[in-house]
């Protein structure tokens, strides 16, 4: 079985215990990954070979980075002499909906021998005798390809390849050789899937959050770094406490800048309560009673690029992937006042952000009505209070690593949340037989 798997810095791979982290210039050592076809005794005759790439084993299918050169060969070792057309070499890219013809949005042709072409050797001949013929190829990746988007050709970055189980679409790329043979002949192809990552960073934080991720000590809040943090309009929640009496509170929720992050990070956040009622800032400044998830959006069809993308249609799809913890910050409480210090878990195996026709991935955080003993929302609200988009990069800004703070107390809560939670992720590992691709 042949799958797609990676160390800790591949997007949308699952990591291995134990594996390393590869330099973005340096490959895989040992990652050498065969494919072939053999005749009725066994004997391999049609090799495809990719020698390098990201890929921790041979075990697993080619994985590469934006930037990265696509290099390998085609190996003939045949027993008796063949009149083929032409032997070629493709990389293809296509986004397949379900229940929908695959539609390619990048196709490279490299003909690596046809009978007016030199053999290796520097040889030209009308047909191929017994022997044994290997041709090297080198295929460098665009960083861009021009698109239709409803109606009109664009150019898009590359994007990541994407499968998940029951995904409705997936994004995969592939290498196949090809033996062209003459009418009414079937040509013979070799296919490996292969994985591809843009390389996604987050423009640096403030120097007050870079300098207390270096340092590992606390953030400073919105109050004292102001240009370290984004904060959201602020929300009235009115309720009645204890079916007794009405209770106001004002609360403001701020999110470190800039609004991208990488997964196997931490996002920070910081909300802050505000009233005059001392009972109802207890409840609801709890972190049992705060509800903000991270929620993703896979949006398929024509509209994918929109950002109103069809969200009221069958083609939008909602998943909960995580949910924000929150802990009281030090001193920062006062009469008429609660500050919490939170953070939202970005696990490594979250796909990057990605706006492509047809499939795009979208993030926001969602702030949910509160649920506390005692306070009842009066009116009753069914939506979120509050939604900021956000994005996903596949890796950490240069230099800083925004690295969870969370107490164990507080974290372990949240750790059991997600595990329980239908996270898309868990679990969702696709497998194909002979050169598959099986990203989660």
């Amino acid at each position: 079985m042949n799958h797609i798997e990676g160390d800790n810095e591949l997007p949308g791979y699952t990591p291995r215990a134990g594996s390393s982290v590869a330099p973005l210039n340096a490959f895989t050592p040992g990652s050498e990954h065969t494919v072939s076809l053999e005749d009725s005794k066994g004997h391999k005759w049609f090799l495809l070979s990719v020698p390098k790439s990201r890929a921790p084993t041979s075990e697993f299918c080619p994985a590469f980075y934006a930037g990265d050169l696509i290099s390998g060969s085609v190996t003939l070792d045949i027993l008796k002499s063949e009149s083929p057309k032409a032997i070629l070499v493709t990389v293809t890219a296509m986004t397949t909906l379900i229940g929908q013809e695959g539609q390619d949005f990048l196709v490279i042709e490299k003909v690596l021998w046809t009978p007016a072409t030199a053999l290796p050797d520097g040889s030209i001949v009308s047909k191929l005798d017994k022997g044994h013929y290997t041709w090297p190829f080198e295929i460098a990746l665009p960083n861009e390809t021009e698109v239709l988007d409803r109606k009109e050709k664009k150019r898009f970055p590359l994007p990541p390849s994407f499968t998940e189980r029951a995904s409705p679409a997936y994004i995969n790329y592939k290498i196949t050789a090809i033996i062209k043979r003459g009418a009414l002949r079937v040509n013979q192809t070799l296919t490996t899937d292969f994985g591809y990552f843009p390389i996604t960073k987050p423009e640096l934080p403030s120097l007050m959050l870079q300098k207390a991720c270096k340092e590992n000590i606390t953030f400073v809040g919105p109050e004292g770094d102001p240009e370290g943090w984004h904060i959201l309009p602020p929300v009235t929640v009115t309720g009645t406490l204890f079916g007794a009496k009405r209770g106001d509170v004002d609360f403001n929720l701020a999110l470190a800048k800039p609004l991208n992050y990488a997964r196997g990070s931490a996002m920070p956040l910081w909300i802050t309560f505000t009233g005059t009622d001392e009972q109802a800032l207890d409840l609801l400044a709890n972190h049992r009673a705060i509800h903000i998830f991270l929620k993703r959006s896979l949006a398929t069809g024509s509209d994918a690029t929109s950002d109103l993308a069809g969200k009221h249609t069958d083609n939008f799809f909602v998943g909960t992937m995580a949910r924000a913890i929150f802990w009281p910050a030090t001193d920062a409480s006062t009469p008429g006042k609660r500050v919490l210090r939170g953070e939202v878990n970005l696990k490594k195996t979250f796909k990057q952000s990605v706006i492509f026709p047809r499939f795009s991935v979208r993030y926001h955080l969602e702030v949910q009505p509160f649920e506390a003993v005692g306070f009842v929302h009066a009116p009753h609200v069914s939506g979120p209070l509050l939604t900021q988009p956000v994005n996903v990069t596949s890796f950490h800004a240069t230099g800083i690593v925004m690295r969870s703070f969370a107490p164990p107390e507080y974290a372990e809560e949240i750790e059991n949340f997600d595990n329980s939670v239908g996270l898309l992720e868990n679990g969702n590992q696709r497998f194909y037989h002979h050169g598959g691709l099986g990203v989660s």
